[in-house]
């Protein structure tokens, strides 16, 4: 037997078999849901208010365990506005050196009584050009002897990575484009390379939350019901963001030659449609690591027809290519200071070295802070709390959007932590004053004893993260000498706050750089620097991967980070 389910507020209804969730449901309606905990009813993210058919009541329930038994509306209980997505539009960093290019060339006919293939001559005016192609593209072919006939021999090609993309009687109008596919949101760039410029800069959230909001609930969800879902989601998205970014900039998706795409190992491997069982057990190990020159038509990218996909490598299990785009922007393998890199999103990856040596990690630390495990936690939005400060005694917030309060995100939650400490509304063992509640002025929106332990489980396990690479380094902490963080978390986080709470170690507060999306600067970076492509490989195989879960250290260090001040302290 099957069911309507009507959702109100998008005015859209889908027909179900009884017995489907509501969460299913909106799914199969093609409408974004959001369910971190993966469906199962432990987040309470997807709460909604629903009515049966002559019910004049509405109820609110979770649409995760909630099953469709008749027809059935459904509204919002409370809707997040627009996911604040960093994309740091206007820069490009390093050299102008575009992986795609146009080449004027003039073939030369073929001789009289001689027969030498039009593709081959072309290939000789490419070697003359510096250029040298590897394979030849019989779909290029089919009007090539014409074009040739006609332009005279006088012909542009678009050329990339040893390969013909296209030959054309003009000077070619030519982009690419750049993506960060983080796990709760993603960054997407059009490069114009004639201009040599970002024509638009977007984001949006990444749609596999429907599936659960960290690597570890999607990853489950593959491994129980296959990965097509969540790989064909992740692929529909970052074309969705293409088109939409081509009809911002006015240019047909055919002009484009190049997609890039740097993404955790876990968003890397889904996209691919690879299993990633690997990642969640011992050893917990990449399928699949190395730098990709891939066909984007055959992912699901409506680009032309010759484009490449272009998927950087990745360094190990939960360290992946989104790291390594990180340590491209900066520059890494030049660098001589001793520096710390932290990118906090739903996970927490580190880098600590120079160009010498490095060794990263990952912690879980971002489900806390992306607020998936915090009661009024939510992402960074319009309605989120994203910062809080003693004034005068009193407690002070912001709000994102300049409307009431919904929720606090990452970076107003570490604000409030802070504060909880400095006016003694909490204890240095994260005990809360006032009992299990603390309340935000009459806003609705509060933090629970149970938060502030979820808070202490991410910082403690970022705090011991560093302490264990710092060990394998052989330095102290007091020897780094700049710590940039990455992302949207640390782009937003007052410096102050995160060293209050030991998030970063408090001697290490003058040394803070905020480095924006530095994810999506590589993903740029690995487009229009040739050279960044080859760097981006080195990165990756030299940069050593400390797996803390391996080591006998992490827990006794894990535990003793859990305070938010020693022990002994008064």
């Amino acid at each position: 037997m099957e069911y309507t389910v009507r959702f109100t507020d998008e005015n859209r209804e889908v027909r179900v078999p009884a017995g489907t969730t509501l969460l299913q449901a909106r799914i199969a309606a093609k409408l974004e849901a959001d369910a971190p905990c993966g469906g199962r009813g432990t987040c309470g993210k997807c709460r909604c208010e629903v009515r049966g058919a002559g019910e004049a009541e509405w109820h609110e329930v979770l649409m995760c365990q909630t099953p469709v038994n008749g027809e059935m509306e459904v509204r919002a209980a409370g809707k997040d506005g627009d996911l604040r997505v960093l994309t740091d539009a206007e820069a490009i960093s390093g050299s102008w050196n575009p992986v795609v290019k146009a080449v004027r060339l003039t073939v030369p006919p073929c001789p009289r009584g001689e027969s030498s293939a039009d593709w081959t001559r072309l290939v000789g005016a490419l070697k003359d050009a510096g250029i040298h192609v590897a394979e030849s593209n019989p779909r290029l072919c089919a009007s090539l002897g014409s074009l040739l006939t006609a332009q005279k021999g006088d012909v542009w090609a678009v050329v990339s990575e040893g390969r013909v993309l296209e030959i054309c009687a003009e000077a070619p109008q030519i982009y690419m484009a750049a993506f960060d596919l983080g796990t709760t949101s993603i960054a997407g760039y059009l490069i114009d390379v004639n201009g040599k410029r970002v024509a638009v800069a977007d984001g949006t959230r990444n749609p596999q939350a429907q599936y659960g909001g960290d690597v570890i609930s999607r990853a489950d969800y593959a491994l129980q019901n296959g990965v097509e879902a969540l790989s064909l989601c992740a692929r529909n998205a970052i074309d969705g963001m293409l088109g939409d970014m081509c009809e911002k900039a006015g240019v047909p998706r055919q002009r484009v030659f190049a997609v890039s795409l740097a993404g955790n190992t876990a968003m890397h491997h889904l996209f691919l449609g690879i299993a990633p069982d690997s990642l969640v057990k011992a050893p917990y190990n990449p399928t699949l690591s190395q730098p990709l020159a891939l066909r984007a038509s055959e992912w699901g990218i409506g680009a032309n027809p010759e484009a490449l996909l272009m998927m950087l490598p990745v360094i190990g299990g939960f360290v992946g290519a989104d790291t390594v785009a990180c340590l491209l922007s900066g520059d890494w393998l030049r660098r001589e200071k001793l520096t710390l890199m932290i990118d906090i999103g739903t996970n927490g990856e580190l880098v600590l070295g120079n160009r010498a040596r490095r060794v990263a990690c990952s912690t879980a630390a971002g489900p806390a802070f992306e607020g998936a495990k915090i009661t009024c936690g939510m992402r960074g939005a319009d309605g989120a709390i994203d910062h809080a400060w003693l004034e005068g005694g009193a407690l002070r917030w912001h709000v994102i959007g300049e409307g009431p309060a919904q929720g606090i995100c990452g970076s107003g939650l570490v604000d409030l932590v802070a504060v909880l400490l400095e006016s003694g509304g909490m204890d240095g063992t994260g005990r809360l004053a006032a009992g299990d509640r603390y309340d935000i002025g009459d806003t609705g929106v509060y933090l629970t004893q149970k938060d502030v332990r979820e808070v202490q489980l991410a910082k403690a396990a970022m705090a011991a993260g560093l302490r264990l690479m710092a060990w394998r380094m052989g330095v102290g902490i007091e020897d780094i000498e700049e710590v940039d963080i990455a992302g949207a978390f640390g782009n937003y986080i007052n410096p102050d706050s995160a060293c209050a709470i030991g998030l970063i170690p408090a001697e290490l507060r003058q040394r803070i750089v905020p480095v924006g999306n530095a994810a999506g600067a590589g993903a740029k970076l690995a487009l229009t620097d040739a050279a960044a492509w080859a760097e981006a490989e080195t990165l990756a195989r030299t940069t050593e991967f400390l797996e803390l879960a391996t080591l006998p250290e992490f827990q006794d260090e894990f535990v003793e980070q859990l305070n938010f001040e020693d022990e002994d302290e008064d």
